[in-house]
């Protein structure tokens, strides 16, 4: 049986290469691509794939954020988060939100071929550099439920928080999102009472905590 897949990363290049790479298995098949957060969420909710391949660091929304919104949204389709990053920290909040696969990008096709097979069958695949580390990261965090006002922003505020931090104004929000300015206004100011943030830079302070951008972006 084929195993159908979304891939979503916001470089072109990766993008055609992963493609490459996974339409070379016979018992796989792209049943689409996205470029951003927004757009795999969309594309997963619509196909409903198998298995999500899913960069970490995107536009639109983080890989982290997709998780978390598919999580609640109770979708079925496995996800193997395919990132440069390798700490710690990146691994054990990706399996904390719902990741199988965690697959570094210098990692061989071999392992990629094997992740999504293991995540199509409902195993956990790691790569050999992060397993150990990633596991007992795992195991820590799930010993404290120490309450997180993050967890409490809905699915649209998780997408005005990603865009706010990645500095777009309120127009290009609501065009991004296809919603009203006055509706990002709303979000936005709900989302920062949540999370008790004063200002953009609080706001960016809080995005890098949580994964949604890097300090360096």
């Amino acid at each position: 049986m084929s195993i159908s897949i979304v891939l979503a990363d916001d470089h072109p290049i990766v993008r055609r290469g992963l493609q490459a790479v996974l339409e070379q298995e016979k018992d796989f098949s792209i049943a689409g691509v996205a470029f951003d957060g927004l757009e795999a969420i969309r594309l997963t909710e619509r196909l409903k794939p198998d298995v999500l391949i899913l960069d970490l660091m995107m536009p639109g929304l983080s890989g982290l954020e997709v998780l978390r919104i598919l999580r609640d949204k109770s979708i079925r389709t496995r996800v193997v988060i395919l990132s440069m990053h390798g700490s710690r920290a990146f691994v054990a909040q990706a399996l904390q939100n719902g990741a199988t696969g965690y697959v570094l990008k210098d990692s061989t096709e071999k392992d990629l071929s094997r992740a999504v097979r293991d995540a199509a069958a409902g195993r956990r695949f790691l790569s050999p550099p992060v397993s150990d580390t990633a596991i007992n990261a795992y195991i820590e965090l799930s010993k404290t439920s120490s309450f997180d006002p993050h967890d409490t922003l809905t699915s649209r505020q998780r997408e005005v928080l990603q865009l706010a931090a990645e500095g777009k104004t309120n127009a290009e929000m609501a065009e991004r999102l296809n919603i009203s300015q006055r509706t990002v206004e709303n979000h936005r100011a709900i989302l920062m009472q949540k999370l008790g943030l004063q200002n953009q830079i609080d706001l960016i302070r809080h995005a890098i905590r949580h994964g949604l951008i890097t300090a360096d972006e």
